[in-house]
């Protein structure tokens, strides 16, 4: 874990620690030895990562919705952190569209309340909110947005991760503009993938399902480019920007984590790479007709900025990040999974 050195003994406080990303990141960080306090609902997906990998006995978890203001300004309070990783989110497209108005409250006022807490917490030296790739207007452009474009989500959630930007972007300016104060950034990556995710609504989670079940995969839009990226790649972004903007707070400010061009693929061609790599003749088809909520056909990131300035760059390919979920997804037993986890990011790093 040498590259994780600087995370030794600090104090981190995670939101949305329970969830698929924040159960690597918590892991991630564990092995590195830092001292790390989670803040978040319980899991939302059943099984769950932060179940299998047993972190309620590694870390100090606090059961909360980023929505309670005084709860959560009584946990940071309490855990005193030194680095902020903001990742608590309604996450999920198609369910925004069936709860918009909860998903505004938690990923705009969410968002607030923990800059709340963060402003209030002298404590805090990096803070880090994880958005999306989604909080662009989406022009469908052949070419990777930057992160000067315009933001304006389509569908509510994307929509309210700009508004979460915006709001970082004004608590940056009016509270955090002092060099001796907390240094404040946004990290935007693509759609993530890797072992543990049960979500619902995201393509490898419904592989991965299908083919536990023994069923042809169902294919809602084909022809749809994503920039997918294994889930250490992003998370190793974050990371880092929460590391280099601790030591030059001029640093901060937003960045796209993403795959390299050859790796935004249709979502056709990524189960086709699952199928492949699952083998026993799996297969998948379209879904039939029906009205379909709204969501982009093309949508890529330009990550010059993270590779120029904090020499950040993904290391597994989109081939090698479908092997590892898989890897991952075909194992029988809670303690195979854990063990599939830290061997995973010990070989990643």
């Amino acid at each position: 874990m040498r590259d994780l050195a600087f995370y030794r003994d600090k104090k981190i406080l995670i939101t949305g620690h329970s969830g698929f990303k924040g159960s690597w990141l918590c892991t991630i960080l564990t092995l590195a030895g830092a001292d790390v306090s989670g803040y978040a609902l319980e899991s939302p997906t059943m099984p769950s990562l932060f179940a299998q990998t047993g972190l309620a006995d590694k870390i100090y978890s606090i059961a909360g919705d980023v929505r309670n203001r005084e709860a959560l300004l009584r946990a940071v309070r309490e855990a005193e952190p030194e680095i902020v990783f903001h990742l608590a989110a309604q996450p999920l497209v198609r369910l925004s569209y069936r709860e918009p108005a909860e998903t505004y409250e938690t990923n705009v006022m969410g968002t607030v309340n923990v800059l709340e807490a963060v402003r209030l917490c002298p404590s805090v030296r990096s803070f880090v909110n994880v958005t999306t790739d989604k909080v662009y207007e989406n022009k469908e452009w052949h070419w990777g947005y930057r992160e000067n474009e315009n933001l304006c989500g389509f569908d509510p959630y994307s929509n309210s991760k700009s508004c979460s930007e915006l709001a970082t972007y004004s608590y940056r300016n009016s509270f955090f503009n002092d060099a001796k104060v907390c240094a404040v950034s946004t990290a935007r990556a693509g759609n993530v993938i890797g072992g543990g995710d049960w979500s619902k609504d995201r393509i490898i989670p419904d592989c991965v399902r299908a083919a536990l079940a023994g069923e042809t995969i169902i294919v809602r839009n084909p022809c749809s480019v994503r920039p997918y990226q294994h889930v250490l790649d992003c998370l190793s972004g974050y990371l880092l920007l929460a590391e280099k903007q601790w030591a030059d707070k001029t640093l901060a400010g937003n960045y796209n984590f993403g795959p390299d061009e050859e790796d935004c693929v249709t979502t056709g061609a990524i189960v086709d790479l699952f199928c492949d790599a699952w083998g026993g003749g799996l297969g998948w088809t379209t879904e039939g007709p029906g009205v379909q909520p709204y969501e982009s056909t093309f949508l890529k990131l330009d990550c010059s900025k993270a590779k120029k300035e904090l020499n950040w760059k993904p290391r597994w390919n989109i081939r090698q990040a479908i092997e590892k979920t898989v890897e991952f997804s075909k194992l029988k037993t809670d303690a195979e999974r854990a063990d599939c986890v830290e061997r995973q990011i010990k070989e990643y790093w």
